[in-house]
């Protein structure tokens, strides 16, 4: 079969269990297309075929026993933010290039146990700060729909790799927006979980409070199956909540949309900026959801202009502390024949940090030192216990907010955006970590260049089977989730 990179997950699933074709036939495929396709997306850093052929093996085995899970030997790839044992982990950057992580995040094992065969690792923006993957030490990944265009960031090798069906699902992390604003870019579904829903263990640390690994895939249904696999409890993760996982593919039929409440805040659709081509396909994602029953409620979310400020000082912060520990002594790049200790550290880290990550840690060390700690920080976390009161205000008359997902579709590689035009983008998308919240990215059509535009959902906390439902209805009277770009019709 030449067109299996068109089955949906659970068409794949069903076709394995019923022996239309093996793991080892599904995976080689894919790996035939990676090899054939990606040296124009640029979507991983790392392949591992003999790896993935293995695990195919093994599923083969499991399938054929009848020991088989529901996700048993379906493709995967992982963000290059997972810790894989026996694979290299970069984070995107060159301090980490060498690194071959000796254990498996939880997310990783989680998959492995579920009999799901990892294709590689894939490309992000360095240590997960950027909104357009061009800050890796790997190079920028490229648009499937536009190869001129940016992916979005920080999860565009995820985004890249599914939208080119370079793989089925990927895992993503969202620590701002970098699963919603690069599906968007895209043209797919990619889900921020509530804080705590998906293990952060094994996953390399940005800003600690922020940070949310969550799925990406083309459909809600897609995503459903691998937040099956994703979510749930870890004793390794002291974030990590112990609370009932919902069974989200189950429940993708459970929440009808008809009498469904959507909050549309006022604020985020006067927002400078925004694309009148984004506006206009969200108003027609929103009337859509009216016609098939949905109540448009106009809302307030009066803190909109403190999210840029707040998160530019919570997150570089965060990341200061926990990017200290990348000193050229016990991991990672070390720079060659250092004077002394101090030479060593300067070197190491001013040699092995891009740009944008020297950038944030010069900024978060700022905030944090003795004298504005007070000033910056502690008044930064005050403010964002009141974007949360804000949000939880709002879901007092609403059952999901509506908003775009990003201001803009996808902007060319090398547009010369300065860091606070940049920041500005993120403007939709990083309230819902400074929340702790859960929110969807659905496509919702194009824009006049054919560049894909996302609607933004966002929930109460653990709402997540409720997210996955609307969009799911949503995409069982639309076919925006099908649309592909020319480059993913290759071998079609």
């Amino acid at each position: 079969m030449t067109d299996l990179h068109r089955l949906s997950v659970r068409e794949m699933a069903e076709g394995l269990k019923s022996a239309q074709f093996s793991s080892r036939e599904l995976t080689q495929h894919y790996l035939d297309r990676i090899a054939k396709i990606d040296q124009h997306v640029k979507s991983y850093v790392t392949v591992t075929p003999e790896h993935a052929l293995a695990q195919a093996d093994a599923a083969d085995g499991l399938l054929k026993s009848g020991m088989a899970g529901a996700l048993t030997g379906v493709p995967l790839a992982h963000k290059d933010i997972f810790c894989t044992q026996g694979i290299k982990t970069t984070a995107g950057s060159k301090i980490l290039d060498n690194f071959i992580s000796p254990y498996d995040a939880t997310v990783v094992s989680k998959a492995k146990a579920a009999g799901l065969v990892t294709l590689g690792k894939v490309n992000m923006d360095e240590f997960a700060m950027g909104s357009t993957s061009e800050s890796s030490y790997y190079g920028a990944t490229k648009n499937p729909w536009n190869l001129d265009c940016v992916p979005g960031g920080s999860s565009g090798g995820s985004a890249a790799a599914v939208a080119a069906d370079l793989t089925p699902i990927a895992t993503g992390t969202d620590t701002g927006g970098s699963i919603r604003q690069p599906a968007s870019f895209c043209g797919l579904t990619g889900l921020k979980p509530t804080y705590g829903r998906v293990s952060r263990f094994g996953m390399i640390a940005y800003a600690s409070s922020l940070d949310q690994g969550g799925p990406m895939a083309r459909s809600a249904e897609d995503c459903a199956y691998l937040m099956n696999v994703m979510a749930g409890h870890d004793q390794k993760d002291s974030t990590s909540v112990n609370k009932d996982v919902d069974d989200y593919v189950a429940d993708l039929n459970a929440t009808t949309v008809k009498g469904l409440r959507i909050g549309i805040p006022k604020q985020y659709f006067n927002v400078q900026g925004l694309d009148a081509d984004v506006k206009a396909r969200v108003e027609e994602s929103l009337k859509k959801l009216e016609e098939m029953g949905a109540t448009l409620v106009e809302i307030d979310l009066n803190m909109t202009d403190a999210y840029v400020p707040t998160y530019y000082l919570i997150a570089p912060a965060e990341a200061s502390s926990n990017l200290q520990r990348y000193d050229g002594v016990r991991y990672g790049y070390r720079a060659e024949n250092p004077k002394d200790i101090l030479d060593l550290y300067k070197r190491s880290r001013s040699e092995g940090f891009g740009a944008e990550v020297q950038r944030r840690i010069l900024i978060g060390t700022y905030a944090l030192s003795a004298g504005y700690y007070d000033a910056y920080y502690v008044k930064a976390q005050k403010v964002r216990r009141l974007i949360q009161q804000d949000f939880l205000k709002a879901f007092e008359s609403v059952d999901v907010i509506a908003a775009p997902s990003a201001p803009t579709t996808a902007y060319k590689i090398g547009a010369s955006l300065d860091p606070v035009e940049m920041y500005l983008g993120d403007i939709y998308t990083i309230a819902v970590n400074l929340a702790g919240l859960p929110a969807i990215n659905a496509p919702v059509g194009f824009d006049a260049n054919n560049l894909p535009v996302g609607l933004q959902l966002i929930g109460n906390y653990w709402s997540e089977s409720q997210l996955l439902s609307v969009v799911h209805q949503y995409q069982q009277a639309t076919d925006w989730h099908t649309k592909r770009a020319a480059i993913a019709e290759e071998n079609a």
